[in-house]
């Protein structure tokens, strides 16, 4: 499924409300970022009971029951989990995982909310989700007849709307600052090989094994919790960034003047996580053009020159990925310009200095 507009939480929140209550919604998107939970919380918000139900594991039989003979004919029984008697929000997740046989059994829940001769309480919700072909999740081709008896959505993970969520939630710390620092970890698409992979939910999982640990965890120890959640890259940056917490280095302190950039070979990953996070905050508040500079954008630009003479002084090969990245984003030109042309002419006076 490829849909032209995606939704981030909110917005899927105001689709179910809309639109979920009155057809059946199919919310399509990448592992772990979120859409059972929000399904439960949209369940919630209504005051129904949120029955979920994984395709994956389902067969027929656990969807039109089984037949028994009343009155000499043929009854089928719907499950005790489906067939209820107050309305309530049947999550039908991981849909298109399903079998075409289990598929054919949802026809006529879907559609008409009804099984055989039972009819979903009035006022009942139907939802299904599941992950993309794109997303290396078990998954088959929904047929035309069961796509076409549902309204599709596209969630994608939104870090603000994830920050606003876990400042409420307990998050660790540590997990909190970073993604506040590096908003473009909180999701990786996910890899055609077996290995963990960050998104909202494995961000969470590290929070509960941080917290857990407890403040003493070793270097090693936050090693095997942060490669056995996050993307291989990320949770390399990460422990980078916990590092420079410990030792109490800072990007704040480094741009005031306060402090230097780390230049023992041992505090190499600090350095590399810090120069990443420079570059970031480069790329999010210098703007397009130079005639839009701020007060507070004209100063950084101005120290952040002289930041990279120091950085190269340490590694031009770290100075040189400030300059270039590696995130598919570009500083812009203007800057790219004054920094070549002034660069020298700040190498030359640090060097007479």
């Amino acid at each position: 499924m490829n849909l032209a507009s995606s939704v981030d939480q909110k917005q899927l929140q105001n689709v179910l409300l809309n639109v979920g209550t009155v057809r059946p919604v199919f919310i399509w998107g990448a592992p772990g970022i979120g859409k059972s939970a929000l399904v439960e919380e949209f369940a919630l918000d209504l005051g129904l009971e949120c029955v979920s139900l994984l395709g994956s594991q389902l067969a027929p039989e656990d969807i039109i029951g089984v037949p028994q003979i009343v009155d000499g004919k043929s009854v089928f029984c719907p499950p005790r989990n489906i067939a209820r008697e107050e309305p309530y929000c049947l999550f039908l997740d991981e849909l298109n995982a399903c079998s075409h046989e289990v598929q054919k059994a949802f026809y006529s829940l879907i559609l008409e909310r009804r099984i055989g001769e039972y009819h979903l309480p009035e006022g009942s919700i139907v939802v299904g989700a599941g992950n993309r072909a794109q997303d290396s999740a078990i998954t088959r081709p929904m047929s035309s007849a069961l796509l076409n008896r549902m309204f599709h959505v596209e969630l994608r993970a939104d870090s603000r709307i994830w920050l606003e969520w876990a400042s409420g939630h307990g998050i660790h710390p540590y997990v909190y600052d970073y993604i506040c620092a590096r908003p473009d970890h909180l999701w990786s698409q996910p890899p055609k090989t077996e290995e963990p992979f960050s998104t909202p939910r494995s961000w969470h999982m590290l929070s509960d094994a941080l917290l857990s640990y407890g403040d003493s965890a070793s270097e090693q120890e936050l090693a095997v919790l942060a490669f056995g959640a996050l993307t291989a890259s990320h949770a390399t940056q990460f422990l980078a960034y916990v590092k420079q917490v410990r030792s109490a280095y800072s990007l704040a302190g480094i741009l005031s003047g306060g402090q230097r950039w780390p230049e023992s070979p041992q505090e190499r990953d600090v350095l590399y996580f810090l120069a990443q996070s420079f570059r970031a905050q480069l790329v999010k508040e210098l703007p397009p053009q130079k005639g839009q500079l701020s007060g507070h954008a004209k100063a950084l630009a101005h120290r952040s020159k002289d930041l990279l003479v120091q950085l190269a002084e340490i590694s031009l090969e770290i100075a040189q990925m400030v300059i270039s990245g590696e995130d598919g984003k570009s500083l812009p030109s203007w800057f790219m310009i004054d920094a070549v042309r002034e660069l020298p002419a700040l190498t030359k006076r640090r060097a007479g200095a």
